[in-house]
């Protein structure tokens, strides 16, 4: 019988060619029938790709094969569907594209990247080392890495949320001294599978936060661990059709909706079509839109 299956993935290591890989990875996600997003740069790769779970295995073990890839970050989740000739429904199209960077801070030139990984990042944290950090520290400072937007259906208890629309504003809200207070703190980034985190941390790390930490392999590793019964609090978010995934069966609903208060874990596009923003909106109000400049909501 066949299984969808999601994969999560990535790894910084410094590659020679990207192009040249960019086309083998083309060629091997179409020959196992895979959908998805890989991104690829001089630092590594960066994908989450989806289909049968045998064409996903070959997929995943060919790949690992290329000696850069060996150590690949590998993250595991269900599917949606397979339509009837076996291509998952979750992902529209496959994109296998190279870029300035594996995740969009706009700082290629801050980042460095050895075999080892990134260099100058914060200490990888097990979720099990979490839980025991944030038992010992009572100053202990979850720091969400994540677009502001996404956590509004999921997050860890007590995090900082920063107000950022894109990942390229971090740097802009670090150098703003907006967390300067918190220099001082222990201070653990969290993101979706770790990615985000790897070059948060760096950056938080080069701009004098003394002790800094990133939860290894993000939500989704923690929440394969703990379920819903450690720190972590709602729906993760996923940029596929999926919209969200839950960790157990008494996963809480956390987000409200903007136009009616109601609790859901649902999350839209804004109804205008030139606003790009997105929306925790409830079943019964999708047709809601805001006006950005002037900060409003409404719903036709």
């Amino acid at each position: 019988m066949s299984v969808p299956k999601i994969l999560l993935f990535y790894a910084f290591t410094p590659l020679a060619d990207p192009d040249a890989i960019r086309l083998w990875q083309r060629e091997l996600c179409e020959a196992n029938n895979l959908r998805g997003r890989i991104l690829l740069s001089s630092d590594g790769i960066n994908g989450t790709v989806g289909g049968d779970i045998d064409g996903v295995k070959r997929y995943l073990r060919r790949t690992r094969e290329y000696p850069a890839f060996r150590d690949l970050d590998v993250k595991w989740s269900e599917g949606t569907a397979l339509d009837a000739d076996g291509t998952i429904t979750d992902f529209p199209r496959l994109s296998v594209k190279v870029r300035d960077e594996i995740v969009s801070f706009g700082a290629p030139d801050e980042l460095r990247v050895t075999e080892a990984g990134v260099v100058g990042g914060g200490t990888h944290l097990s979720p099990e080392e979490l839980n025991t950090l944030a038992a010992e520290r009572d100053d202990l400072v979850l720091f969400d890495g994540r677009n502001a937007f996404e956590a509004q259906i999921g997050r860890f208890d007590g995090a900082v949320v920063p107000d950022v629309a894109t990942t390229r504003d971090f740097v802009e809200v670090l150098d703003s001294g907006a967390y300067d207070h918190l220099k001082d703190k222990p201070v653990v980034t969290y993101c979706t599978g770790g990615v985000r985190c790897e070059v948060l941390s760096s950056l938080m790390v080069a701009r004098g936060f003394s002790e800094v930490y990133q939860l290894d392999g993000g939500i989704v590793r923690y929440g394969e661990r703990f379920g819903d019964d450690g720190l972590w609090n709602g729906s993760l978010y996923v940029f596929d059709k999926r919209g969200s995934v839950d960790f157990s069966d008494h996963t809480a609903v956390i987000g409200t909706c903007v136009a009616c208060g109601a609790a859901t874990k649902d999350m839209r596009n804004c109804a205008d079509l030139s606003c790009r923003a997105q929306l925790v909106v409830c079943a019964a109000h999708d047709d809601v839109w805001c006006d950005v400049h002037a900060g409003t909501l409404a719903a036709d």
